[in-house]
């Protein structure tokens, strides 16, 4: 496919894009403690430029030295400009353009308590005594001053755009929504008020830029899940005002993270591809200015609908490009077909960046991310064959990598079909990218050329047969029993026979088990049921979802009516009934089907181990087959694994 109008120049100002594709800011965690750029930083930004993204901006940039935050970037300072230089020069020679998101972070300062929290309001903090003070007048103005001095030292840095951040709950979005806003000095009251922040610091960065600098700026179409927050004709208007200030492209996000509307920032698979587009032109077309259409835009082919559709000028497209950085070349190469698509996980980059497990962002698709240059693919000078028990994601990810260094994988799958239990994922509510994800998978090693032999389970003699070099173990894993009375009944199945069609589940049902895959059961058999009942032995359930997928889900589950019950221990199954122990109390929970979703356990794999050890070939084991975990690890371990071959 020709996309014509995504690849695109487009010039704002004095700046030229070679596309209309950009790289948003992210936050990656890869900034130094004291928020300087790292050489880390630099390789993970570069890698998309060299991709061929149009542009690039920098994760948020904090401007005010009081409310810089460790961990983030920082502009605040002109110890910072050095470092901010060498990022812009790193993608200026891979081709791209090199933006800085202006940031004052509001309540997320937070996570530092060394650092300022500015609200415009004060705010009671939940569960103490204490309150947050609203910004001070004085603060006020040393705050729009910071804003000006930042873009000064951003011009000096390289830059070749700002983005003036005034959403997502920051402190310019508190100050303009009054869900947040509830000052009665010049700053508070009717929407000019409290939009005078916001357009007083627009003036300090643009009078201290050059006239053909542009000025974007990110904000909300409008306040979600907040009772009397901003509507987006409010929005609107003041966006018309922003554009007289001097702004020239709205970069049109939503979502806050003082609610669920936290689910819109980094939005997870439940929500629809391009769910916030509609929003982005409108904005567009009442106010006649410049717009980038931001959510879940991940394919080329949609993106370029945007444009064509005359919704938007350009398009936002980050966890696509973090999936795989040649995202851009590969589409405008007419090989769309090979790109890695971002299925809206989250795992490794919302999960990631809140997890306090992990030092920087990561993909589920993309293990390389963060690990540019020591992740550079070079060819092996030593091939070899390599036998791949498995042909879930897990042995197709180390079936590709292995063949592109030139090893010869035979990837031996014992089903009839590719794509494991990542595509029998796919089948669950909402989930149906990671299916497809799966199955291109499965094309692409076929187009590469591997070896597969379906319906051929790996054993001892076939290792014998095949000589393999090395062996790579990726079998998965299974359901584990049930193991009270009752347990094999007739109308008891398990959570993967009913994903895979091979059990159906009427009447009323009780799920037993309450993680991830209970609870995507539970919403897979609403509609052949009479009554779900999801039963779990913790004291609540979705324990193992991340946050914004873990909204989706109990959003979706709450709305079905299906009942949870925590705290309880399954301990028999009848015929019309599943009997629980909680809090020392003995409980019957009618029911005419049963689901069993407790969890998986590995696959046993001894006899093909002990003959490889005995013959000298290495063996390396990966995914579920070593433990039953998230996806994230399995594609993770493969390409270790594959690093590992000399």
């Amino acid at each position: 496919m020709n996309y014509k109008h995504l690849f695109s120049p487009i010039r704002i100002r004095g700046m030229e894009l070679k596309n209309r594709i950009v790289f948003p800011a992210m936050g990656t965690k890869m900034a130094t403690e004291d928020k300087f750029v790292t050489k880390q930083l630099i390789h993970y930004q570069a890698a998309r430029a060299k991709g061929g993204c149009g542009l690039n901006f920098t994760e948020v940039c904090s401007v005010y030295s009081k409310a810089a935050p460790k961990k983030f970037l920082a502009i605040s300072e002109d110890k910072y400009i050095p470092g901010l230089k060498d990022l812009t020069e790193a993608i200026h020679k891979e081709g791209g353009k090199a933006g800085i998101q202006l940031w004052l972070g509001g309540l997320a300062v937070g996570s530092d308590q060394s650092q300022m929290i500015i609200i415009p309001s004060p705010m009671p903090i939940p569960g103490t005594e204490f309150t947050l003070p609203g910004a001070s007048l004085d603060t006020i103005k040393e705050a729009v001053e910071a804003f000006g001095d930042s873009a000064r030292r951003a011009v000096e840095a390289g830059f070749d755009v700002i983005e003036f951040h005034a959403g997502h709950n920051y402190t310019p979005h508190s100050f303009l929504s009054p869900y947040f806003n509830r000052r009665t000095d010049e700053y508070g009251g009717e929407l000019k008020n409290r939009a005078r922040f916001l357009l007083e610091c627009i003036d300090a960065i643009r009078s201290n830029i050059p006239e053909d600098m542009p000025l974007f700026m990110r904000l909300d179409a409008q306040d979600d899940y907040l009772d009397g927050g901003l509507t987006i004709e409010e929005v609107i208007e003041f966006c018309k005002m922003a554009k007289t200030a001097g702004v020239d492209v709205l970069d049109v996000s939503r979502g806050n993270f003082s609610s669920a509307a936290i689910k819109y920032e980094v939005p997870p698979i439940d929500l629809p591809r391009g769910f916030n587009v509609d929003n982005a032109a409108r904005i567009r077309k009442e106010t006649g200015m410049l717009t980038i259409a931001v959510g879940r835009i991940n394919d080329p082919s949609q993106a370029e609908d945007i444009l064509e559709s005359d919704k938007a000028d350009m398009v936002v497209m980050g966890r696509a490009q973090l999936a795989d950085p040649e995202f851009c070349n590969k589409a405008l190469a007419g090989k769309a077909e090979d790109i890695v698509r971002c299925v809206g996980c989250n795992q490794g980059c919302y999960d990631g960046f809140v997890s306090t497990e992990m030092p920087f962002i990561t993909c589920l698709r993309n293990p390389a991310l963060g690990r540019e240059e020591e992740y550079q693919f070079s060819m092996t000078e030593n091939p070899k064959k390599v036998l791949i028990a498995g042909g879930g994601i897990a042995g197709l990810e180390a079936a590709l990598q292995l063949k592109k260094r030139g090893h010869s994988p035979v990837l031996c799958e014992a089903s009839s079909s590719l794509g494991g239990q990542f595509a029998l994922a796919g089948e669950a509510p909402r989930k149906g990218e990671m299916k497809e994800a799966a199955l291109a998978m499965a094309e692409q090693v076929m187009r590469e050329g591997v070896e597969v032999k379906l319906n051929t389970p790996v054993t001892k003699e076939l290792i014998g047969e095949l000589k393999p070099d090395e062996v790579f173990i990726a079998i998965g894993s299974a359901p584990i029993d049930l193991k009270i009375p009752g347990a094999t009944l007739p109308h008891v199945t398990n959570s993967h026979d009913v994903l895979a069609g091979k059990s159906r589940v009427t009447g009323r049902a009780v799920v037993i088990g309450g993680g991830l895959v209970g609870l995507e059961v539970a919403e897979y058999i609403h509609n052949s049921t009479d009554s779900i009942t999801v039963v779990e032995m913790l004291d609540k359930v979705a324990k193992d979802l991340g946050q914004l997928r873990n909204i989706c889900v109990m959003e979706s589950l709450y709305t079905g009516g299906v009942q949870t019950v925590t705290n309880a221990k399954c301990i028999e199954i009848r015929n019309d009934a599943v009997v629980v122990e909680r809090q020392g109390n003995i409980e019957e929970i009618p029911c005419d089907s049963v689901v069993v979703a407790i969890g998986s356990r590995s696959r046993g794999f001894d006899d093909i181990k002990t003959y490889c050890k005995e013959e000298d070939i290495p063996v390396y084991v990966i995914g579920d087959a070593l433990q039953a975990r998230r996806a994230l690890n399995a594609v993770a371990e493969a390409n270790e694994a594959v690093r590992a071959i000399s």
